[in-house]
């Protein structure tokens, strides 16, 4: 990994760890998505903009197919899921089942 990208991502866990379970951007509400992370007063959960990047959509793609969301959300939602890998796929593995 170049270094860039790697201080990149560190600054990224910095920041993640900073603060703490105060996420700008992102909700946690019982019976609202399941109790999943979500775009702040959307239903649009976490797992699910991080499973589409993972087919191929473009942040382009995904402001076009969500345009109640900004970029300021989907970049709080890739800091998120950065912080919390094992939540998010542990999330898309339940929907894919369901």
């Amino acid at each position: 990994m170049p270094s860039d990208k790697r201080e990149k991502l560190q600054a990224i866990h910095l920041l993640a760890q900073s603060l703490g379970n105060n996420w700008q951007g992102i909700e946690k509400t019982p019976r609202v998505c399941g109790g999943e992370a979500r775009i702040a007063k959307t239903r649009i959960p976490v797992w699910v903009l991080v499973e589409a990047r993972g087919l191929g959509y473009s942040d382009a793609d995904l402001l076009t197919s969500y345009p109640t969301i900004t970029a300021t959300d989907l970049a709080n939602a890739w800091v998120y899921a950065e912080a919390h890998p094992d939540e998010i796929e542990l999330a898309i593995e339940r929907n894919e089942v369901a």
